[in-house]
């Protein structure tokens, strides 16, 4: 995707355009942001680790920061991670507790009072 052109298209329109293209990062870069991700993580920032590891793609990072978040009951931003990861096994079973979930607000609502 040409992004200059798409940008020059809505200049001046006070518009935000959302990509999902990574940054270019080099091995080296990429290894240093990690270590720091990690550091973050560590620390106690999950948030900033987050912020790295998504950056650079860590697997490893990002499936660590959805198990934090899963057990801050945070499933939906869990799924998110392990999905971009991937980490096909614990988005599944993530999937699979929402599916139960909507099931049961299903039945009943159709049990209840017309």
């Amino acid at each position: 995707m040409d992004y200059k052109s798409v940008f020059e298209k809505v200049q001046n329109q006070n518009t935000f355009i959302k990509t999902s293209a990574r940054p270019e990062i080099d091995a080296t870069q990429k290894a240093a942001l990690n270590r720091k991700g990690n550091i973050l993580f560590n620390s106690g920032d999950v948030e900033g680790a987050r912020r790295v590891f998504l950056t650079t793609g860590y697997t490893d990072g990002l499936i660590r920061v959805g198990d934090h978040y899963n057990s801050q009951g945070r499933p939906l931003d869990a799924l998110r991670l392990y999905w971009i990861a991937p980490d096909r096994k614990k988005a599944e079973a993530i999937i699979a507790q929402l599916s139960a979930v909507i099931q049961a607000m299903i039945q009943t609502e159709g049990s209840g009072p017309n």
